[in-house]
């Protein structure tokens, strides 16, 4: 179910499919970036966290950084580009890897700047220069992601904000391309390991909410699709419950005092909800 596409017109079909019961209707509860989130609490990066505060377009905002373009004036490529950057950062994108996925067959100018944002990435060196323009524009990431590989090769784990842990047995030993792939796998696993903590939280939290307004019979949890909860809700509860599952979502505290964190952002989360799975 979590490997069925959203943004094609194929797995909108197959989304059509899933109904829900007669009475309900199907609800969707999204976190909005909540990697970047988690990103941008670990690391203390004030100037992403002042974007997040901000409440605007992050991919927009980085991006108007990265090509020295005023936010107003960012085009659909430039945000595409910055939205590839910020989320290659998040997962470990190499150099490669990051080229590859901004360069465009259907684009026909090949500018060599970075400030050329409507050019494809024609060479290694250019998707290095947008990295290296990141890391100078968002130097709490570049401390945070480099001090995660160190404490990874010292203590062989890395901790969620929550605290849970991921171990990295290989990290000191191995060929050498296998350790770098372990540094970025351990520099990734605090962030998306914090999303992953942040929405099994809100899950507890609703259940207990549920519970509490004796709502078993008008509201159930479906799906755990990623950063995305789908509940099924009797349509005479909608008002009700919609409202309350999205307020606890946005709720979940995480430890700010003893994990280090100086400063909360928003974790907004998007709800929508119809008859079928394809119609939110």
């Amino acid at each position: 179910m979590q490997n069925i596409p959203i943004k094609t017109e194929q797995g909108k079909a197959i989304r059509e499919i899933f109904v829900a019961s007669p009475g309900f209707v199907l609800a969707s509860f999204d976190y909005s970036q909540i990697d970047l989130r988690s990103l941008a609490v670990l690391s203390g990066d004030k100037k992403l966290i002042e974007f997040f505060k901000s409440g605007g377009d992050i991919h927009a905002d980085v991006a108007s950084e990265l090509f020295g373009v005023p936010k107003d004036k960012i085009d659909h490529e430039q945000r595409r580009r910055a939205k590839v950057i910020n989320f290659g950062i998040i997962y470990g994108m190499g150099v490669l890897a990051l080229k590859a996925n901004l360069s465009r067959s259907d684009l026909s100018d090949r500018g060599s700047s970075i400030s050329q944002a409507k050019s494809g990435v024609a060479s290694r060196a250019e998707a290095e220069e947008f990295y290296k323009k990141y890391f100078e524009t968002f130097p709490g990431v570049t401390k945070y992601l480099e001090q995660t590989k160190k404490e990874a090769r010292e203590r062989g784990y890395t901790e969620t904000l929550f605290g849970r842990r991921r171990y990295f047995p290989g990290i000191n030993s191995g060929p050498e391309y296998m350790q770098k792939a372990f540094e970025r796998q351990a520099a990734n696993a605090p962030i998306q390991g914090t999303s992953a903590d942040i929405i099994k939280i809100a899950m507890i939290e609703v259940d207990k909410e549920i519970e509490k307004r004796k709502w078993r019979e008008d509201a159930h949890l479906l799906l755990q699709i990623h950063d995305e909860l789908l509940f099924e809700i009797k349509k005479e509860k909608v008002e009700k419950v919609i409202p309350e599952i999205k307020k606890i979502m946005e709720s979940v505290v995480y430890p700010e005092q003893d994990r280090g964190v100086q400063e909360s952002i928003p974790f907004p989360v998007k709800s929508s909800s119809g008859i079928s799975w394809g119609d939110i």
